[in-house]
Order: C-alpha cells, then structure tokens, then sequence
C-alpha cells in the first residue's frame, strides 16, 4: 500500500478539496508517484492526515474512478488504474450483434447495400492495379502518400469545407483527436470542451491524464463568456468543439460566438480543436473555426459517418508549424495510416456513387429527425434537421438510469448521459437518441413506439431498494 499525502492549496478561490485531491491524484500518476496497480491509502488514514472529513475522501476517489485514474474493489480498497482496466466509459456494441435489440446508442450512419457495394468495387479496382497493390504494400510517408492527401483534400474542398495547412492521413476520427492530445499536451494541463461533448473525446482526455473543464452550453452553444472566466484563472492548452451539432445535444455555435472564440484564442494563445466528424451539409453549417483562426486550429474528420465506420480513414488538417510534431506523434504511435484503406477510400470518393450516397444519406436523416421529432414532440427533443442524434430531456421525476434499464429490457438501447458529462460535470436527465442506427424505417418507428410507451408509463423503476 503506498502513503501517499497529497499537498492541498487554502484559501477562498482555490477549487474544493475533493476536487484538489483527485487532480493530485491524476497528476502523481503521470509523474510516475502512484504506479499503475498500487492500493491508494484508506479513506479514513487519508481523512486523518489530511484533516479533512472522510465524505471528502469518499468524494475525492469517486472524482478520480469517474475520470478513468483508479477503479475500487468491494472490500480491498482503491487501486490506480492499469492499461487493462482503464478503458471507455461508454459500452460499444457491435453492429447487428444483438437479436432484436435496436440500437440507438451509436451513431452509426443509415443503412444501405451501396455501402457494402461501393467498398467491393474499390477493393476490385485495387486488385486489378498492379501499381496501387505495389504501393499498399510498401511503407509511406508518416503524414500519408500524397497523392492520397491531395485526393482528400479535394474531396473535403467538395464536401463545402474550408482547407487550411497540412493534410494528415488518420486512422479514422478518434486518432486524429488523440494526435492532437498528445501532440499539444502534456499531462496534468487543462483542456476545455462543452460541459457535455464527445465521449471518445472524455476517453482520449482521461487516457493522457490531462485535467478537463467542462463550458456551460445554451441555445448558442458554448457560453464564452464562462470560457474567459476561466481564461482569468487558468488558460486551457486547448479547447474542443463540435461547433456545428454538439454530441449528444445538437446544439450548434453561433456565428457571433464563433467569433469571440477565435478572439479569445488568440488573446490567450490556446489551440483551438474542431470535429466535423458527425457530417452535416454545407447550407447547415457554420463558419468553419479553421477559416476564422487558421493559424491556431486543428481541424478533424473522417469517412466514417459518410462512407463506411470499418474504413479507419480519417483527415487531420494543422498549421505548417506543428507538421514535424504532429508527424513525429504519430511515427510514434502507428508509423503511418495503413495505405491500402486510404487507397480504397480514395477510389471511393471518386466514384459517382459516392456522392449519391451522401445525398441519399441527406434526405433519409432528415425524414428520421423529423419522424422522430414528430412522435416525442412533447418531450421538447433538441436536434439537427439533418443530425445524426436527437437529445431528449425526460419528465419531470424520470431518470435517465431508469429509463435507460426499462426500454433495454424492452428491447431498444439508447445512450445515458453520463459518458457525455466533461470532467465532473453533472449529469442532465435526459437520452440521446441516434436516428440513423436503426436498419430500417420500420425500425425506427417500432423504437419511438416503445420510448413513447416507456415514457408514458411513469416512473416505473426495476429496482427495489432496502
């Protein structure tokens, strides 16, 4: 067992001792003072040491377990985390895994065989090229061949998105997001984001054991007011956003706020970290950050939530200035993007079918947001017209636990908002919903069927409580 004292700051502005222990806690791991597997002290010997009260100690662990750092043991105490128990804190279902489960837990694209078909014929046509097989099967530059790099780069151009810097090939969106982490950061410093926001991007933050701040959201998105108050007291590294549909919200970022986000960037020089991964159309978008402060944004995407979740190909656009670091991370990391998926998706976008399929997928999101808007219109559902998800705040007196367990025992798997929560952030009462993950309409519409029927049955909780 380790005793290990943390070192707590007095005084009024200083944040609340639970809070201070569990970043002491956070940071002793990235130092190398508490090891991975090591027992932290007994609540009540740490309660005593410190001169603080064991709820603070109880408090102060539950803070450190909810940020990925230590997991307890019924009856053995509190142990730092291992690369084997550290994982996501949100369950991944595979595709069609489950019998007459209908998922819309993840946000998968719309169902359709032009997937399947459009990814055989760029296979074929590589198979048939003696040259593209040859360059698969050598290594490439770490940033991407660059006739890939330009072939993605048009295509983003196509797709209405403002370029800017250095293209970097990524195996898929997530990477991207955690090149940048461990590119800019280093562990122990702050980053921002929405106070709810992208839980791959929470698992990305708690594996390089950085300290996360979670902005207040309103209807315009992030309140940059409460940004620049934290500004005052400390500067995040870097700040995250989604500015166009919020994950799980869908709430997008005014222009106006867009605005005074890349000013307050620049007035104390943090890196700005833009996700379009959740595709929207261009007459939907905003005012790319990457075009307003492209000298300080980093800016990701990927064909995941357009082509094809298996691809892993994803695009990474910095400014010149960090090419080497961001290149040198990810030699470090994966040596280079495989090139024959990059191969394939090229020869994908630059099919006819390509874009078809992005219009069909268009239109169907759009008729599943509306449908599903209709049918709980009386639960005030939050979502882009043509969005991936749709954020439902539940009656008064319902819970998202609750809830979240009856329609699973009903049959539909929906997502909770806790993977969502920035930091310690606490969690609204409310599901996301992703419209395109079920297979068909029909899906779609027997799932509303049951969310409606559970929500209207009142609390009904399967548990029972002694």
């Amino acid at each position: 067992m380790t005793i290990w004292i943390p070192e707590l700051e007095s005084g009024a502005r200083q944040a609340p001792r639970y809070r201070q222990i569990a970043e002491s806690i956070g940071s002793a791991i990235a130092t190398g003072d508490l090891s991975p597997g090591e027992r932290l002290p007994p609540q009540r010997q740490l309660a005593d040491a410190l001169g603080v009260t064991v709820g603070t100690i109880t408090r102060a662990y539950n803070e450190a377990q909810h940020r990925g750092w230590v997991q307890s043991r019924v009856g053995s105490g509190t142990y730092v985390c291992d690369e084997e128990s550290a994982g996501l804190s949100f369950d991944v279902h595979v595709e069609g895994e489950d019998n007459g489960m209908i998922d819309m837990s993840l946000s998968f694209a719309p169902h359709h065989t032009w997937r399947q078909q459009c990814l055989r014929d760029a296979l074929s046509e590589i198979c048939q090229d003696p040259d593209a097989i040859a360059m698969a099967s050598r290594y490439q530059a770490d940033i991407g061949n660059p006739a890939h790099r330009r072939a993605l780069a048009d295509w983003l151009e196509h797709l209405g998105f403002t370029t800017r810097g250095e293209l970097v090939v990524t195996q898929g969106g997530q990477h991207g997001l955690d090149l940048c982490l461990r590119t800019l950061t280093r562990p122990g410093e702050l980053v921002a984001a929405d106070a709810l926001t992208y839980p791959g991007f929470n698992a990305a933050v708690r594996h390089a054991y950085l300290k996360p701040a979670g902005i207040p959201l309103d209807d315009d998105g992030m309140d940059i007011d409460a940004l620049t108050r934290l500004c005052q007291r400390q500067v995040p590294r870097l700040v995250y956003i989604t500015p166009d549909q919020n994950n799980p919200t869908g709430i997008a970022l005014s222009e106006e706020r867009r605005q005074q986000l890349a000013e307050l960037a620049r007035r104390h020089d943090f890196w700005l970290l833009e996700d379009h991964v959740q595709y929207l159309p261009p007459e939907d978008r905003g005012t790319s950050l990457l075009e307003l402060a492209p000298e300080r944004t980093l800016h990701v995407f990927s064909t995941a939530k357009v082509l094809s979740g298996g691809l892993r190909v994803g695009t990474l656009q910095v400014p010149q200035r960090l090419r080497d670091r961001i290149a040198s991370s990810l030699r470090a990391e994966t040596w280079m993007a495989p090139p024959l998926m990059a191969e394939a998706a090229c020869r994908w976008i630059a099919s006819p079918r390509a874009d078809e399929l992005i219009a069909w997928q268009t239109e169907e999101q759009q008729y599943r947001q509306q449908r599903a808007s209709e049918r709980l219109a009386c639960y005030r559902p939050q979502g882009q017209l043509r969005g991936s998800n749709i954020w439902l705040p539940l009656p008064e007196g319902r819970r998202s636990s609750e809830v979240h367990a009856l329609l699973e025992s009903a049959g539909v798997r929906v997502s909770t908002p806790e993977p969502f929560c920035t930091g310690s952030e606490p969690a609204p009462q409310a599901i996301r919903l992703c419209v395109g993950s079920p297979h068909t309409r029909d899906a779609l519409e027997k799932a509303l069927e049951i969310i409606i029927e559970v929500l209207e049955r009142g609390d009904t909780s399967p548990w029972s409580t002694l």
